[in-house]
């Protein structure tokens, strides 16, 4: 692959320093060290998400540009190897094997309350809604999620119905066609 200075993109390893999906774009810092690099929205779309959470790890394929380096394309976002912390008192107990073991299942965003920290989506073919929680969101490297906004999660049965566990990108969700 050629960058438009003619040299090759290379991949890189690294987190994600701020994210601002309103602004559309924002910076990762490389794990060798070096300038941030340009992470625009419409290379994380192209991965399936529209946003994501600051301090995720995150691969991505680099080009030189005039004004540095940009992503030109998502290769992998690393969630944590564990559940993590989290506010809700439902997911304390599960373990990430646990959380690993649930299907992904396709669904889409019914509403986001950010300044709430919560929402409904529906998975496809499937009712109840299913209660998402803005720790879950983070903790699965997402900032935000928008309505209509096509999503795959993991859910479990909680105390007040069903509620995620784990979010992804909807393309996670997808049957491998080999």
């Amino acid at each position: 692959m050629q960058s438009e200075n003619g040299s090759d993109h290379r991949r890189v390893a690294g987190t994600i320093k701020w994210f601002d999906p309103q602004k559309g774009f924002g910076f990762i810092l490389s794990e060798a060290g070096g300038p941030d690099i340009l992470l625009h929205i419409n290379v994380l779309r192209n991965y399936g998400q529209n946003s994501i959470s600051d301090g995720t790890a995150i691969e991505v394929l680099v080009q030189q540009t005039r004004r540095g380096l940009q992503a030109v394309e998502v290769v992998a976002v690393h969630l944590p190897a564990s559940p993590g912390e989290t506010r809700m008192e439902e997911l304390a107990d599960i373990s990430a094997d646990e959380i690993a073991a649930l299907p992904l299942q396709p669904a889409r965003v019914k509403w986001f309350d950010k300044v709430r920290g919560f929402g409904f989506a529906n998975i496809f073919g499937a009712e109840p809604d299913v209660f998402v929680h803005v720790d879950v969101l983070r903790r699965s490297g997402f900032a935000e999620v928008a309505p209509g906004e096509a999503i795959a999660l993991r859910a479990i049965e909680g105390e007040r119905g069903r509620m995620a566990v784990q979010v992804a990108p909807w393309e996670a969700a997808l049957p491998d066609r080999g």
